[in-house]
Parts: structure tokens; C-alpha cells; sequence
């Protein structure tokens, strides 16, 4: 009896479950409403923050604050490249650690610390926003918000009186703004000599921690201490004003400061090559340093001479008297078309004894290309060099004035100086048939000129200019003149697009200036120009 009541039972609950099983179906069916009302379509600006909060629960800096810019493409960028970054990353983390760890083992009796996992996890740091703040100094300065939920694994393994433990963080979450500030800008790659971090503020780090196979994190009390100590200890070392200084390149061989002046007297040429069908030739000399970007100084003509004597005088600013080397290159000049080259010669800073003069006389040839031989002689010149390099004896290696402007030392006329015109940009220029724009620079009868750039309204040079002084140009001007040049297939002349005359008297007073000037017969135009001048 038993065994059929206990069949029986089970033959029952499978039939009663199927029977409610279909029963509940057919309810369902039943009272199921057959009307299905389109769901309400309403613009999120009908909505209140709550229901926003609720729909978005993470919204974009750039979205709530207009000043941060969106990075999709950085995110992108970070996505496609963090299998190669974090292998990078790693490997640098490695090498770093390396000497800090044995230091400390020594230190405190450990046999070993090494890495037994160490790889930052298959999820990138993704940025929220960036804002760029735009300043008159030679500096960039960005703030992103990096977000990172990362899945790293990163072990430990630590060897101790023959015991042997180890460590374990997962699951790392941080959240920061730093602000990353590149300066100075300098013209060479990578266009910047240090980088400077800080923290705006204290940034949030959650992680866990593994040790002997347990969470500590977990531990009640443990969590909020070590939060705590971690972002007190950053705070107390980047957060703002307080900065990590990382420095890239050396400023001194970025910035190519002038370090002597090179003294060329012309002083004659004899047996010129002719180069008029009816006469002699109307001979010159053009002469310049290597690496610069600054016009050429040049001799006056001699007409009808092959055998000219000029006796000038000139003054080169040197920046690295090892690579550096002066050209000069002799010029028959015509009224009419372009000047024809009698020849040319050039002599390298590193053969000149510093602070000796010297007098060469100089074979002129065709070209420096030894592959292009010339068998007719062009002539030779007589030139007197001297090579005078600053003292650095006299003043400190980093003898900086108030105004954070470097001293010409000795090398300099007595008395004078250098001063320093640096042309950074201009902004909302206007031309009334083109704008090509760049800026002609005139100084004591002297004058040099930029690049000019092609279509634009706002052009950034960013090109130093260096003037020799004898003595303070105290009551001295500068004027700066913005011209627009036509293309070349263009039929309209050249276009003035306005000028600025700056006395000179503060910048000796004060030593430096970096000022926007209001371009004078321009209706909006500006110009940022920095001036510096380096006394004797």
C-alpha cells in the first residue's frame, strides 16, 4: 500500500502542476488588455533634474560646463593603444621601482620584493572633458578629467626570514583633475622643455587589496584609513600650488640663447671674376650665420670694381659656436633682374680661437659642393675675425634679473646690450583684397621680417629677432608693421594691415615686456609682442 500511495501522490503533483501551469496561461491571456498606448515622447528640457538624474546617471563635464571641450578622439586614440601602452607602462613602472626596491630590502632585511603579476588590465583610463586656459606667456596649459575603472592585476611577492607573502590589488577606481602645464614653449621638437602636474583637487582612489587570500578593504574601519592616507599624502604632495616638475629637455640648448658675438670686418676683395658684358662688376658682400633665420647683413656696392675695398664692420649674434659656421657669398649687383653670384666661401666658429683675432684671406669658389668643380678663379677676400664668447665667470650660470630676463654678460658692447624682439601673433586682421599677413620689423635703420602665412586672419609667428645695442636705446622706437602679401597669381599689390611704434625707454627700465598692441590704422587688429632687453 505504501509504494501505489506513494506513485499516486507523485502522479497527482505532476498533473496538478500542469493543470495550474495551463490554468494561469489562460488567465493571463484572458485578462490581458488588448490596448497598447504609445509611450510618451517629451524633449529633455521638459524634464525635471530628478528624472535627468534618474535617465542619466553620469553626465559629461563638457555637457554641465561649457568651458570643457569633448575628446572623443583621445578616448579612441587611448582605446586602440592601451594594449601597447600597458605593456609600456609596465615595463617603465618596472625599472623605476627597480632601484627603490633594492635600496629598501637592504634597508630593512628583506630578501626579495618582486612583481608577480604587473599588468594595468584590458580597460583604458577614458578623459570626461579637457579645458585649455590661453595665456600671454610661453606656456599651455590643460586640465582633463581622467575617470578610470580599471581591472589590473598587480602582485607582489615579498621574501622575508623564510617566510614568503604576497600582496594583491584589484579593481582600481580613480578619479582626478589634473592640471598639466607645458613650458616653456620652445622652436624645438619636442617644443617644450618641462611638464608640470598638479592636483586642483584631492583625487578619489578606490582599489582592493588582497593579502594571504583576504579582501582588507572589507575589513570595517580599514576602508575609510587608508582613503585617507592615500589622498592626504597626494594632496600633500601635488595638490595645487604644489607641482611634480618633469623635466624634458635642457632649456639652455632648446632656447639657443646667445652665447658671444662674432666680429667681421670686410675688408676688401681683390681679382673679382667679371660678370658685365660692358664694364667690370658692381660687387657686394652678403653675410650670415648658419642655423639662423635672420636676414642677411650686407656690404655697400662697389660699381665698376673687381678689386673693392669695403672696411665694414659687423657684429653676429653666435648660439652654438660648434655647428655654427659664417657664410658670405659676393654679389655682382644689377639694376635690372637678379643679382648674379661672383662667389661664395664659408668659415666654421670652431676653427677661431676665442678671443683672438684673426686675418684670412679666402679663395672664393662657386658652390660647397665639392662635386662641382671650377678650374677659373673668382677672386679671394680679406676678412679680420674675432670670436668673443661670454664670460661665464663674471656672472652666476643662471644670472637672472628681476624681471626673469637673462643678462648679456661680457662679449656685448660696453655699455650695451641685446634686445630681444619676439613677434608671437595677431588677431583679427583684415585686408581688402587678400591676407597673407606677416610682420616687418624696423629698428635703427635695421630691418627684418617673418614668414608670412597664407589665409589667415589670426597668424601666430612665434619668431625671436635679436638687435646688438652699443648702449641702451633709451630714446630709441621700435615700429612693427603688419603687411599682407598678394598670392602670386594675384593681381592686387601688396597691403598695409596696420602698425604699432613702441618707445623703448620702459622696456630698458623694466627689462622685459609681453603686451597685445592695438594696430594703428587697423579697426580691430592686435599684436602680441614680447621685448627683452639683456644688458651688458
Amino acid at each position: 500500500m505504501g509504494f501505489v500511495s506513494s506513485l499516486l501522490g507523485t502522479f497527482g503533483f505532476g498533473i496538478g502542476v500542469s493543470a495550474g501551469v495551463v490554468i494561469g496561461y489562460y488567465l493571463f491571456i484572458y485578462f490581458h488588455s488588448t490596448d497598447v498606448k504609445d509611450p510618451k515622447i517629451r524633449p529633455l528640457v521638459e524634464l525635471d533634474s530628478l528624472t535627468l538624474e534618474r535617465m542619466l546617471p553620469e553626465i559629461p563635464l563638457w555637457v554641465k560646463n561649457p568651458d570643457f571641450d569633448r575628446v572623443d578622439w583621445l578616448n579612441k586614440f587611448l582605446e586602440n593603444m592601451w594594449p601597447y601602452l600597458d605593456k609600456a607602462i609596465c615595463k617603465t613602472a618596472k625599472e623605476i621601482a627597480k632601484p627603490i626596491i633594492a635600496e629598501n630590502t637592504t634597508k630593512y632585511k628583506i630578501d626579495s620584493v618582486e612583481f608577480q603579476t604587473l599588468t594595468l588590465g584590458s580597460l583604458p583610463p577614458t578623459f570626461q572633458g579637457i579645458k585649455v586656459y590661453i595665456t600671454d606667456e610661453k606656456e599651455l596649459i590643460m586640465e582633463p578629467v581622467l575617470k578610470w575603472a580599471g581591472n589590473p592585476n598587480i602582485t607582489v611577492v615579498v621574501k622575508a626570514f623564510g617566510l614568503k607573502a604576497s600582496a594583491q590589488v584589484i579593481d582600481l577606481q580613480v578619479f582626478a583633475i589634473p592640471r598639466i602645464t607645458l613650458k616653456p614653449l620652445v622652436p624645438s621638437f619636442p617644443c617644450f622643455a618641462k611638464i608640470f602636474v598638479s592636483l586642483m583637487e584631492k583625487p578619489h582612489v578606490d582599489f582592493g587589496l588582497r593579502l594571504l587570500g583576504a579582501d582588507l578593504m572589507s575589513i570595517p574601519g580599514i576602508y575609510s584609513i587608508v582613503q585617507d592616507i592615500i589622498k592626504n599624502q597626494v594632496a600633500s604632495m601635488y595638490l595645487w600650488p604644489k607641482t611634480l616638475e618633469i623635466p624634458i629637455m635642457d632649456l639652455s640648448s632648446a632656447m639657443k640663447k646667445p652665447v658671444g658675438i662674432l666680429h667681421v670686418k670686410v675688408v676688401r676683395a681683390f681679382k673679382l671674376k667679371k660678370k658685365d658684358l660692358l664694364g667690370k662688376s658692381d660687387p657686394y658682400v652678403k653675410l650670415k650665420l648658419t642655423e639662423e633665420k635672420l636676414p642677411s647683413k650686407k656690404t655697400k656696392v662697389k660699381h665698376n670694381n673687381l678689386n673693392p675695398e669695403w672696411n665694414e664692420d659687423f657684429r653676429l649674434v653666435v648660439k652654438d659656436p660648434n655647428s655654427q659656421a659664417l657664410e658670405l657669398i659676393v654679389y655682382d649687383w644689377e639694376k635690372v633682374g637678379k643679382h648674379d653670384k661672383i662667389g661664395m666661401q664659408v668659415i666654421p666658429l670652431k676653427e677661431l680661437t676665442p678671443d683672438e683675432p684673426k686675418t684670412l684671406t679666402l679663395e672664393l669658389v662657386k658652390s660647397m659642393d665639392l662635386s662641382e668643380t671650377d678650374e677659373k678663379s673668382r677672386g679671394q677676400i680679406v676678412l679680420e675675425l674675432q670670436y668673443s664668447p661670454f664670460k661665464e665667470d663674471t656672472l652666476p650660470n643662471e644670472a637672472v634679473d628681476d624681471a626673469g630676463v637673462d643678462k648679456a654678460p661680457e662679449g656685448t658692447p660696453a655699455g650695451g646690450g641685446l634686445l630681444v624682439v619676439s613677434i608671437h601673433e595677431a588677431e583679427d586682421l583684415e585686408g581688402k583684397h587678400h591676407t597673407n599677413p606677416y610682420a616687418r620689423i624696423i629698428f635703427k635703420g635695421e630691418e627684418r621680417k617673418t614668414k608670412h602665412i597664407k589665409k589667415t586672419r589670426d597668424p601666430r609667428w612665434e619668431e625671436e629677432f635679436q638687435f646688438v645695442c652699443e648702449e641702451p636705446p633709451v630714446n630709441d622706437k621700435l615700429q612693427v608693421e603688419v603687411h599682407s602679401r598678394p598670392s602670386s597669381i594675384g593681381i592686387h599689390s601688396k597691403e598695409t594691415l596696420g602698425y604699432v611704434v613702441i618707445n623703448l625707454a620702459d622696456v630698458i627700465t623694466n627689462k622685459r615686456i609681453n603686451e597685445k598692441y592695438h594696430l594703428i590704422d587697423s579697426k580691430n587688429g592686435r599684436i602680441q609682442i614680447e621685448l627683452q632687453w639683456r644688458p651688458s
